[in-house]
């Protein structure tokens, strides 16, 4: 109850206060601020993902500056050589509004990615973008199967058949690489697992059959239990430690990621950054609201 009634309240807080606690998860504002933070990332063998915050547009206008500003992302990381590689949401580029504007704005990023020999990877959001996104992820993988891929949700209920029905684009030259994640929008339980059980469950059963597949698995998990899960799939299945990665979310279980690290494994991390913090922040917390009780710690430690 407390957790739901700090969640209707924050987005009436003033931002400075919800900063306290976005602060730990997010960038900042700025490329500067972005940068800055990769580049600590890196310093500890940690790969990054980096986004900009703005999903879920109203107007095309908004798509057009934010591919521009993909594109100036692009030119300054790679001038700063660092380690690391590009995620987007397509509601940021106006997959709602119009899709065909949405494919040829996404398609200009990864074309600046791909001339670059890097990477973007599509970002799944909920239910009601789900075809839409995997039809996106279709088309820019038809020309530049090296440089995209896509993030699934193991707690819906029709993933392991998405992968089964993406083989047709899978090959030993260029696997598929999928983001695997829990899945964090709210869904109703016709297409969404709900139990704690039945969605690590379903993540280690799609994980599998990445693996056995061939697949590039990029494991996004902060559950211990996923973790182990996932290094007795690799010791299963003998796979070569360039064909896996673990991510993880910027702030999120730092004592977890490092003995990752420790051990060997590939580690990287998102990096969220912008000006649209504050509706991310809200929205996440909208999402899971038990993450209200991180929100009172911060308010108390300042660390």
């Amino acid at each position: 109850m407390i957790n739901l009634l700090i969640t209707k309240m924050l987005p009436l807080m003033p931002k400075k206060l919800v900063w306290i606690f976005s602060r730990k998860y997010i960038a900042g504002e700025s490329l500067d601020d972005a940068i800055r933070v990769c580049r600590e990332l890196n310093t500890h063998k940690i790969k990054i993902t980096v986004d900009l915050l703005g999903e879920f547009i109203t107007r095309l206008d908004e798509a057009t500056a934010n591919k521009n500003e993909y594109l100036a992302i692009i030119e300054r990381f790679e001038k700063e050589k660092i380690d690391g590689n590009y995620s987007l949401k397509p509601t940021s580029f106006g997959l709602l509004i119009d899709q065909g504007a949405c494919y040829r704005n996404i398609r200009e990023i990864v074309a600046k990615s791909a001339s670059c020999g890097n990477f973007v990877r599509v970002d799944m959001e909920d239910s009601q973008c789900t075809d839409l996104e995997i039809d996106l992820f279709r088309r820019l993988h038809h020309e530049f199967p090296k440089n995209v891929g896509l993030v699934l949700q193991a707690y819906m209920k029709r993933t392991l058949e998405d992968i089964r029905n993406m083989k047709d684009l899978h090959t030993a030259e260029t696997p598929l690489t999928f983001r695997l994640c829990k899945g964090i929008y709210v869904e109703p339980a016709a297409i969404a697992y709900k139990k704690y059980q039945e969605i690590n469950d379903h993540f280690l059963e799609d994980l599998e059959y990445m693996f056995e597949q061939g697949m590039y698995p990029a494991i996004a998990t902060h559950d211990r239990t996923l973790v182990d899960g996932a290094y007795k799939l690799i010791e299963k299945y003998g796979v070569p430690d360039n064909m896996y990665e673990f991510q993880m979310l910027y702030g999120v279980t730092p004592e977890l990621r490092k003995s990752i690290v420790e051990k060997g494994h590939i580690m990287r991390v998102y990096v969220p950054f912008g000006k649209e913090w504050f509706g991310y922040s809200t929205r996440r917390l909208k999402e899971n609201p038990s993450m209200a009780t991180h929100i009172i710690k911060a308010l108390f430690v300042r660390g």
